[in-house]
């Protein structure tokens, strides 16, 4: 039977050979998800009955919300969960300073290609530009995830974009997602899977790439997705070198054995069409992120404040995208940046 990406990850994730959207299924994650909300999922976790995790090596735990802590209460939280790790023999780990959980976990190889990460973070969609399911779900969930080793999850309809062309010099890729979300509405997927494919894929670099998933939250979308090329698997290899040295081969080896890819004839409930070449510059106005203008049509506007960073674009190629516009100029106001 013909399926989408995540027909297929879901299935085999709940042990079945296949399903279709609307099923209710069992899911078991690879990749549980929590950063500086671990402490107040650690409370809820204590009012089960079961008393001890599941599975603590699927677990991956990143301090960068707030860090470092701005306050003493921060503080407390962050050393409350670092007694966490400590007592549950919690594997990945990641301190203050390692940087924002959704780069760091792929950069580190802690999920990959066909593997399921659920997360307590909107934008745990963002592992889907490696090929992977990411799911943002709720703290309550994740407590139940620690307990049990698994989650009932509906199968999601599938919504398709179909990428061709390529951007014009100084468009980003968060000018086609934002673009994207003035078109179909920040209510456009909700609870759907998107599918990104076509050609234009192929002119954008990782960086780039890892926006769409990512951005695809703001769209209501459940998880979002793009197949694997020769561009991520040499990304993803070169990644598993530097943080792997003695074991990337063998996490490159199961990454490729894990990897899942859509028929060419699966079903989907919507497919869109976008031509790389027409998108411009863009940006969300107050106060909803699909009430979308073209930067020309608010030149001019004031600022107080600007920030350059965020899990969706705090890559060092956005930061020299940046720092290519502003050289030689005098910065009017407030710019912080943060990797």
């Amino acid at each position: 039977m013909s399926a989408t990406f995540v027909e297929k990850i879901l299935a085999r994730g709940a042990g079945r050979e296949s399903v279709q959207p609307g099923e209710v299924l069992d899911i078991e994650p690879d990749v549980v998800l929590s950063h500086d909300n671990t402490a107040a999922i650690w409370k809820l976790f204590g009012e089960l009955p079961h008393g001890r995790i599941r599975y603590p090596d699927r677990l991956a735990i990143t301090l960068d919300h707030a860090a470092p802590p701005p306050t003493p209460k921060h503080a407390q939280n962050h050393a409350d969960i670092r007694r966490f790790v400590a007592e549950f023999g919690v594997q990945n780990f990641f301190e203050v300073g390692r940087g924002i959980c959704h780069q760091v976990h792929c950069e580190e190889g802690v999920v990959g290609p066909g593997m399921i990460l659920l997360g307590a973070d909107s934008h745990s969609t963002h592992c889907g530009w490696l090929g992977a399911f990411g799911a943002g779900i709720g703290r309550t969930e994740i407590a139940a995830i620690w307990a049990t080793g698994q989650l009932w999850l509906r199968v999601p309809e599938t919504l398709r974009v179909t990428l061709t062309g390529q951007l014009a010099p100084g468009v980003m890729s968060k000018d086609l997602t934002i673009s994207l979300i003035g078109q179909l509405y920040a209510e456009g997927a909700n609870y759907m899977a998107v599918e990104f494919d076509g050609p234009g894929i192929a002119t954008m670099t990782p960086d780039m790439r890892a926006v769409l998933p990512n951005m695809m939250a703001e769209m209501g979308a459940k998880s979002a997705y793009i197949a694997p090329d020769d561009v991520t698997w040499g990304w993803i290899e070169q990644q598993l070198r530097r943080s792997r040295p003695d074991r990337w081969q063998d996490r490159l080896n199961y990454f490729r054995e894990r990897a899942l890819y859509p028929d060419a004839d699966a079903a989907y409930s919507e497919a869109h069409t976008i031509d790389l070449s027409s998108i411009e510059p863009v940006v969300s106005c107050p106060h909803t992120v699909d009430h979308v203008a073209r930067v020309s049509e608010v030149a001019g506007q004031h600022i107080d404040f600007g920030f350059i960073g965020t899990c969706t674009n705090g890559r060092l190629e956005d930061i020299a995208a940046a720092a290519a516009v502003v050289r030689g100029q005098r910065v009017r106001a407030r710019l912080l940046v943060i990797p």
